[in-house]
């Protein structure tokens, strides 16, 4: 089974935390589950229904409901099943209901399509569900109601909650039919209410963790395939084509064995049977065909989910797949890369649901190919519209600015730092458990025990307990008045108790939770099975104790009866091992460098991101620039720009650098390994190359890191012949001020270690 991601485990653990309170609560409150497209909400929303029925007291069940074109629960279901614990039971609605079954079991996930239980009789009033025919015994709006009369709480999914969750009909089914616990609406793109509840997942993290791609480029390159030998259906398909040749050269250069998936959506209209036809004539004069297996069509909602899984392997044959509007939400290909669409109106709006198809990562990280990092789309359409994406508005990029001809290489030294480490204990980290175990109970390090009784009366000198008996305490014999009964129930009611023995599930719960709280920071869902194993792994060397036939238990019992001698152990062991890991973690291949990095010809914007601005001396024609939330551009580099435009006299050009974190963008390594990414680079007319970074109001603590580190390198790169200048940059009243020395001073500390930039020029 897959393990949850760093930002996975972060959502899943606030998902848990909202669920334990609105459970305490009354009526039917909603989580709006907010994640981009290719993040694993279906993956998350497992993990978390499998966590949440164990760490609550409630009698639990949950109705997964999807919202869409085809039968996107039928996906879900099969997404769940493979993930979820045998403890849990999948039903599908139409298998599972048709009368022999009168309530929904405990920790049971019926799921059902939206379009399918959702009908109300326009005659009657009375809500019926599709799914059930008037000749069953009980329907499955009955089925509801015993579920709540038995005292069972249920928990309603809705997936893809944008396509429909929030309209009158769907709330009316909602409060009057299902009557859930609570709700959960999943979506990329949601409509949330100012009541609802919200829980995030950051777009960058899912970057960062290699799940989804940095960022989706427009008719990439179209430019270089001959216009004048073809027609814009064609050149599409040329550039398609192209692009997709030099893609799968590029995976197997690195050798890897994913075969790039090419998404080809017709129109709705007429003219889709036409332009399907001269795709298909295209394809087979380039020797793909569906007879050779290089060709897929998929014209209808039933030719989706039942052939789908033949496409999902990251090595299939199919290497190009014709649809429909049939894909547009709730599929995932990760080997998909590139999506061509063609003309049906002379405006066109990206929905982030159709793009999302060609967003996954197909292995779950980053290469260091930049070029396999991106989606394609290539499309025949004069002007594009791009919906605005509220959780992720950078990743779609249709404008382009060029680099301007005047432009030399620079051939400076790039630094780019990849995270690879999440913060998991790996299997190096039973040597440190080992070692502070027998440091803590004086055992000899090297020592393999053959004698159990032998070590273990040396634990027992330390104060190690044996009696396992009854080791947890239950209330007996609880009263409670009821005219008292208001104002018991937010505090807790004491009594009289009993011993009795701890159950299995407590007994690893407990077990779990002491390694959990001795982690010191580090990832918990990845560490805790890693500590569990050193553990057990421990108790056989040194007491030869085995984990068959009941040693787990004993185990476990031996380190919950003796908690705080452990709980120093682990801890002691995970501080030494994190001294260890984070030398480790440093010492691997984990710094690129490019020795003669370049400013890229070509750079591609989101429209809802930037503006344009006049200049004449930026290398980049036309000069996009960042805007903020309001669509305001940063005045201090407004301001720097238009300085640099003013002195045309002795600057030949202006770079602006990208904020985005990758390789593409110029980055100085600073002490902590992290990247540093100076914000402009500016040609001077007598040979200088200077790097600056402009700095605005009260400075930040990483000033010093910053300006030092770029001190450094200019001062590493002149020794190798380099004509460089450069440092941070503020403005003065209505004077630029740069410091340029090895040791940073803050400007308010003392004005006269700040140069003034006028003195650069000449």
């Amino acid at each position: 089974m897959k393990t949850l991601m760093t930002y996975q485990e972060e959502a899943v653990d606030k998902l848990k935390k909202r669920t334990k309170d609105f459970l305490e609560e009354t009526g039917n409150e909603t989580i709006v589950f907010q994640a981009p497209t290719g993040a694993g909400k279906t993956f998350m929303a497992t993990k978390y229904m499998e966590e949440i029925v164990k760490e609550v007291h409630d009698d639990l069940c949950f109705l997964w409901v999807s919202i869409g074109k085809g039968e996107l629960h039928k996906q879900s279901l099969k997404a769940v099943k493979r993930e979820i614990s045998s403890e849990m039971t999948c039903s599908l609605l139409e298998n599972e209901f048709f009368g022999s079954r009168k309530e929904i079991e405990q920790n049971e996930i019926v799921f059902a399509s939206w379009q399918k239980i959702k009908l109300k009789d326009n005659a009657t009033g009375e809500w019926k569900a599709v799914v059930m025919k008037e000749k069953e015994s009980i329907n499955f709006i009955e089925v509801l109601e015993n579920t709540r009369e038995i005292g069972r709480k249920i928990i309603l999914i809705i997936d893809e909650s944008h396509a429909g969750a929030k309209t009158e009909k769907s709330l009316e089914l909602i409060d009057e039919i299902i009557k859930p616990e609570m709700t959960i609406e999943m979506s990329a793109t949601p409509i949330v209410n100012k009541s609802d509840a919200r829980i995030e997942v950051d777009p960058s993290d899912v970057i960062e963790a290699g799940i989804i791609k940095k960022e989706v480029i427009i008719n990439k390159d179209i430019d270089l395939i001959p216009n004048d030998e073809y027609d814009s259906q064609q050149l599409i398909m040329m550039a398609t084509y192209t692009k997709r040749e030099a893609l799968a050269e590029k995976y197997k250069k690195i050798g890897s064995k994913v075969n790039p998936l090419v998404l080809i959506q017709l129109p709705n209209s007429n003219a889709g049977e036409d332009i399907r036809i001269e795709v298909e004539n295209f394809l087979r004069e380039k020797g793909i065909t569906e007879e050779n297996g290089k060709l897929a069509i998929w014209l209808s909602d039933e030719k989706v989910n039942d052939e789908s899984d033949k496409l999902l392997a990251i090595d299939g044959q199919v290497e190009y797949l014709i649809f429909k509007q049939a894909i547009d939400t709730g599929w995932d290909c990760p080997r998909a890369q590139i999506l061509v669409r063609f003309r049906e109106t002379n405006s066109l709006i990206f929905e982030i649901q159709t793009v999302g198809r060609i967003l996954r990562m197909p292995e779950t990280y980053q290469y260091d190919d930049h070029d396999l990092n991106i989606g394609y789309v290539y499309t025949n359409i004069k002007s594009i519209e791009v919906k605005k994406e509220t959780y992720n508005p950078n990743i779609i990029k249709t404008c382009i600015a060029k680099r301007r001809d005047i432009y030399e290489p620079l051939k400076l030294r790039s630094y780019y730092r990849q995270r690879t480490d999440f913060g998991d204990v790996t299997s190096a980290y039973t040597d440190f458990f080992c070692k502070s175990f027998a440091d803590y109970f004086m055992i000899p390090a090297d020592e393999v025990m053959q004698d159990y009784y032998t070590n273990m009366e040396k634990l027992k000198q330390f104060g190690i307990k044996e009696d396992f008996d009854k080791m947890d305490s239950i209330i007996k014999n609880g009263v409670i008045d009821s005219e008292t009964i208001d104002k018991i129930l937010n505090n807790s009611i004491s009594g009289d108790t009993i011993n009795v023995e701890m159950s299995g599930v407590d007994l690893q719960y407990a077990f779990e939770q002491i390694i959990k709280n001795n982690l010191n920071g580090l990832a918990p869902r990845r560490s805790i099975s890693t500590v569990k194993s050193a553990i057990f792994y421990a108790m056989k060397k040194y007491l030869n104790l085995n984990t068959a036939r009941g040693g787990i238990i004993y185990i476990q019992n031996l380190v919950v009866k003796n908690e705080n001698k452990f709980a120093q152990i682990i801890d002691e062991s995970i501080k030494k091992y994190k001294e260890y890991h984070e030398e480790e973690v440093a010492s691997k291949d984990q710094d690129k460098w490019n020795d003669e990095w370049e400013i890229e010809a070509t750079k591609n914007y989101n429209p809802q991101t930037i503006t344009e601005l006049d200049s004449k001396l930026s290398l980049y024609h036309p000069l996009y620039v960042a805007v903020d939330q309001n669509g305001k551009v940063n005045q201090l580099e407004k301001e720097f720009i238009k300085y640099l435009d003013d002195h045309s006299e002795y600057i030949e050009w202006y770079w602006e650098n990208g904020a985005e974190h990758m390789e593409k963008n110029f980055g100085i390594k600073v002490d902590n390994k992290k990247t540093f990414q100076p914000d402009f680079i500016v040609k001077f007319k007598d040979g200088r190359i200077g790097i600056f970074d402009t700095k605005g109001g009260m400075f930040k603590t990483d000033d010093k890191v910053k300006s030092n580190a770029l001190q450094r390198y200019i001062i590493e790169e002149t020794y190798k012949g380099k004509n460089l200048i450069g440092g941070l940059v503020i403005k003065d009243f209505d004077h630029f001020r740069v410091f340029m020395k090895d040791g940073y001073i803050p400007f308010d500390n003392n004005p006269e270690e700040w140069e003034y930039f006028d003195n650069l020029l000449k």
